[in-house]
């Protein structure tokens, strides 16, 4: 039985090319194409589809809060982010809003295929230079893990006070110790995390 695909994309000619490439395959039928999230969001529940080619900049509501309203009424069907964006922000956000792949426009219509039908399979495709950002991502979240590993029982206390916005001598006074130790802690904390300002040491911890 031939899986039933959703098309998502506001540009008309790129919408009718993938909707031409869905109806040219032996494996997929198309379902229906939209031009918007609004219209998606009314009829795809209604359709019984499989999955969704996604597009990010839409008129309206975006392709991520697109997909994050999708998946909380149809947990089962699988998203592909379609797009031209390579900003990491954007990967990461379509990632958690709840899409299973994320592929280029410029990849074409036998990648783009090719990545539904990888989908379909358990898998996640994603065009090579954006599976190098999501490595490389990941890569930096383990190296600050370890930076703020390395912190001590007290300084990870005196962060977390410092990321509430407390002051040195509010923080000096809710632990009962001088001023001076504060201070001490606060560069010590530094040292470990290799930066040179509060802002960057609670961003760092935050992001750990």
């Amino acid at each position: 039985m031939k899986k039933r695909i959703g098309i998502v994309e506001d540009n008309h000619d790129l919408r009718e090319a993938l909707c031409m490439m869905i109806q040219f395959t032996d494996q997929y039928e198309l379902a229906e194409s939209f031009e918007n999230a609004e219209s998606a969001l009314t009829t795809l529940p209604l359709l019984d589809v499989d999955a969704v080619l996604m597009d990010i900049n839409l008129p309206g509501e975006s392709g991520i809060i697109c997909v994050n309203k999708l998946k909380s009424v149809c947990p089962k069907v699988l998203v592909l982010m379609c797009t031209s964006y390579e900003d990491d922000i954007k990967i990461f956000q379509s990632l958690e809003a709840g899409a299973s792949g994320y592929i280029l426009k410029t990849e074409g219509p036998a990648k783009i295929v090719g990545a539904l039908d990888e989908l379909f399979e358990g898998g996640s495709p994603m065009s090579s230079s954006i599976a190098r950002k999501v490595v490389a991502s990941f890569s930096k979240m383990a190296s600050q893990n370890k930076l703020t590993e390395s912190l001590t029982a007290r300084e990870n206390e005196i962060l977390n006070l410092l990321a509430t916005g407390q002051m040195n001598k509010e923080v000096a006074a809710k632990l009962e110790i001088s001023h001076g130790t504060v201070r001490k802690h606060i560069q010590n904390i530094y040292e470990k995390l290799h930066v040179n300002t509060r802002v960057e040491a609670v961003n760092l911890y935050l992001k750990r």
